[in-house]
Formats: structure tokens, C-alpha cells, sequence
């Protein structure tokens, strides 16, 4: 029965508008602090990149985006999240926060995910993903993320994020959900620019910059 009532789209919609309402409230009683602020400002300004962090980190990333936009309202980012149920129930839950949801994977069944991503940043929009969804393994990147960035030719922006007061989930991926009243930090590593004839050979860098990211972010805020 509960199984059935989680798969109702109505049911999915109230519980993604409260998971929404609770993040936004957490994240926004958090006490932010932004390490490798050089790096964010081609981000912060809009300009076409693509954000890339581990699966765990996706309930705190909003404060990032939100940071962005407080400096420029127009900007545009889309996030690809997974087909299955929990996917598009994350994709409901971010899209909650004025951001743009394709669904995909950057491994299985993720072409379609793919073109609507370079179209995204063809536009002069920006992209965020976990190399690492929709299932695992954790802190395991596929390569749609160093192809992405050699067909587009934008850089890959490493990103993490950690708070002092959370809950972790026992998910494959043991989420961080943020509770409130909280220090942060956000962490953007420099830019990885891949050629187009780099495609996958990049990807050992862009994982190790996500890593990177992680632990500084774990380490300033444990």
C-alpha cells in the first residue's frame, strides 16, 4: 500500500514541495562560507561550465546555485537527474529551487540526457551533475561528464559541500541531508578544460579534483 501511495504523482508532489520547503529552510539558516572563490566567479557571472559533484552532496548544492543567483538573477542551470521514481522525485525537489531538470544518466540510457545537456550549454546556459547517480558506485564517476565537457568545450567546475549539523542517509551514496542552524562550507576546485580529443582520458583529473573538493569541504567542516 505505501509502495503504491509513493508512486501516486499527487502523493510525490506534496512530498516533494515539503522536502523542497525543509531544504530550502535548512540551507538558508546555515552560516555559509565560499573556499576557492576565484574559481566560482566564472560560475557566479553565468557563463557556460559545468558543475560537477559527488551524489551524496546534492541536498546542500542549492546554496551554491542560490549564491550564484543572488548575483545574477537570470542565470540558468539545468540538472540532470535519473528516470527511475527516485529521480524524478529529486528532479521535482530541485526543480523547487527555479532550476532546470533533464533526465538521463551520464551512464545507462543517457544519451537523450546528454543532448539536452550540450543544448543547454550551447545556449550559454550552465549544467550541474553527479558523475557518480543514479545508483553508484559511490564516488565512482562514469565518463559522461569528461565527454560533455569535450563535445561542448566548456570547463568542468569541481564542486563539494558539507555542513556541520546534518543526517546521513543509509543510501548507497549515504546522502547528506542539512539540518538547520548549521555552519557550511562550499568548495569549487579550478576549472578543468578538456579538449575535444580528451574526452575520457581527462576523467582520473576530474575525478581527483571532486575528490579533492570533498575532503578540504569535510575537513573545514567536521
Amino acid at each position: 500500500m505505501l509502495k503504491r501511495l509513493l508512486r501516486h504523482p499527487g502523493t510525490v508532489s506534496v512530498l516533494a514541495s515539503a522536502v523542497g520547503r525543509y531544504l530550502s529552510f535548512a540551507l538558508s539558516t546555515t552560516r555559509w562560507t565560499l573556499v576557492g572563490a576565484e574559481n566560482f566567479a566564472p560560475f557566479e557571472r553565468g557563463s557556460p561550465v559545468i558543475a560537477a559533484f559527488w551524489h551524496e552532496q546534492l541536498p546542500l548544492m542549492p546554496a551554491l546555485w542560490m549564491r550564484a543567483r543572488a548575483s545574477t538573477p537570470g542565470l540558468r542551470l539545468h540538472v540532470l537527474v535519473s528516470r527511475h521514481s527516485d529521480g524524478r522525485f529529486i528532479g521535482q525537489v530541485i526543480a523547487r529551487f527555479g532550476l532546470d531538470v533533464a533526465h538521463g544518466s551520464t551512464s545507462r540510457g543517457g544519451a537523450r540526457g546528454a543532448m539536452a545537456l550540450l543544448a543547454a550549454l550551447e545556449a550559454g546556459d550552465q549544467v550541474a551533475l553527479t558523475p557518480d547517480g543514479p545508483r553508484g558506485p559511490r564516488r565512482m564517476a562514469a565518463s559522461g561528464v569528461a565527454q560533455l565537457a569535450a563535445l561542448s568545450g566548456c570547463a568542468v567546475l569541481p564542486c563539494a559541500a558539507r555542513t556541520s549539523r546534518r543526517h546521513v542517509l543509509s543510501s548507497w551514496d549515504r546522502m547528506i541531508v542539512p539540518l538547520p542552524w548549521g555552519r557550511g562550507v562550499l568548495v569549487c576546485g579550478a576549472a578543468i578544460d578538456v579538449t575535444r580529443d580528451d574526452g575520457t582520458a581527462a576523467l582520473p583529473a576530474i575525478v581527483a579534483a571532486m575528490t579533492a573538493a570533498t575532503a578540504m569541504a569535510e575537513q573545514l567542516c567536521r
